[in-house]
């Protein structure tokens, strides 16, 4: 991790391995495609061992409530924020403009403001942020993860049409 300073402003720079979130996401159970930028990480998941699709669901419908109260992450869905993290979500889509139940894209920031706090005033270092993806991958595989307004991004689990 390095502190950068552009004129008044500060900001965090991760020094994120490529091969440990590889292994992370491995662990998880999941099969990865990184792109590693100068600014982001961008990580395409696919999970093609698993039966049903993944645990992301529409947090508006009444029928996921169940899984609702279960989360821990919450996609903001204009934007695929995953909300308090430095992640971004997205569906991936077949050639028929479906999404994948199985895949999704991950993009991991690197550039942050400098007074970036997690959840509980936390700092973010890099063996954080690895922890936190092993755990949103396995929200995604066991838990859920909710998505939350209009979405840009859709739900792959429970009820999925509108």
């Amino acid at each position: 991790m390095q502190v950068l300073q552009a004129g008044q402003h500060k900001f965090i720079y991760l020094e994120l391995d490529a091969d440990t979130v590889t292994n992370v996401a491995r662990q998880a159970g999941f099969e990865i495609k990184v792109q590693d930028g100068p600014r982001s990480l961008v990580a395409d998941l696919t999970a093609p061992a698993r039966q049903s699709p993944l645990l992301l669901f529409d947090a508006a419908d009444p029928a996921n409530l169940g899984w609702f109260s279960r989360c821990q992450f919450y996609v903001e869905g204009r934007t695929g924020a995953v909300m308090q993290t430095p992640m971004t979500l997205a569906n991936q889509f077949d050639r028929s403009g479906k999404p994948h139940a199985h895949s999704v894209r991950l993009t991991i920031t690197k550039e942050l403001p400098a007074t970036y706090r997690l959840p509980g005033n936390k700092p973010l270092t890099e063996q954080v942020l690895y922890a936190l993806l092993y755990n949103f991958l396995n929200a995604l595989t066991r838990t859920g993860v909710a998505v939350c307004g209009a979405s840009a991004v859709r739900p792959l689990a429970g009820r999925t049409e509108s």
